[in-house]
């Protein structure tokens, strides 16, 4: 497979999923690995994905923006893999902030209306919501052959 499909067949599987799995790197060095929802943009390199602030992913993000995300086909023999920049929005403080806004844009790309925006944007408050914006640099992984 030309260089070119192969990238494609990557994106293709990244975007054509919503399940992945974050890893990032631990004080120890070891990597720590959470499945996440998650949205891609294919046109920016950008996935992105709700996390909460005070947990580990976000400490480990914080101290090492190094990441990879890892998603695989239904059957799992087909993988790609994204090595990534991590940006941090602030915690959402407002029902009204902008990365409460960015929180209803990426539930809306995932999941389509919810059925009480106004509990959505109250909630992100109450959880410390915030955004990771993974700026993909690379992709590698085994596109599904034929």
């Amino acid at each position: 497979m030309a260089d070119e499909q192969h990238q494609q067949a990557l994106t293709d599987l990244i975007a054509g999923k919503w399940l992945g799995v974050l890893a990032t790197i631990k004080r120890d060095g070891r990597p720590q690995l959470s499945n996440v929802v998650y949205s891609f943009e294919r046109d920016r390199g950008l996935i992105r994905v709700s996390v909460t602030e005070g947990r580990a992913k976000t400490a480990n993000l914080r101290r090492d923006p190094r990441a990879s995300f890892h998603v695989s086909s239904d059957d799992g023999w087909a993988y790609a893999v994204a090595e990534a920049r991590a940006e941090l929005t602030p915690v959402a403080a407002r029902p009204d902030d902008p990365t409460v806004e960015e929180l209803v844009g990426l539930y809306r790309a995932v999941q389509g209306e919810h059925p009480d925006w106004d509990d959505f944007r109250g909630a992100m408050v109450a959880e410390g919501r915030l955004v990771l914006r993974l700026h993909v640099e690379r992709f590698y992984g085994m596109p599904a052959r034929g």
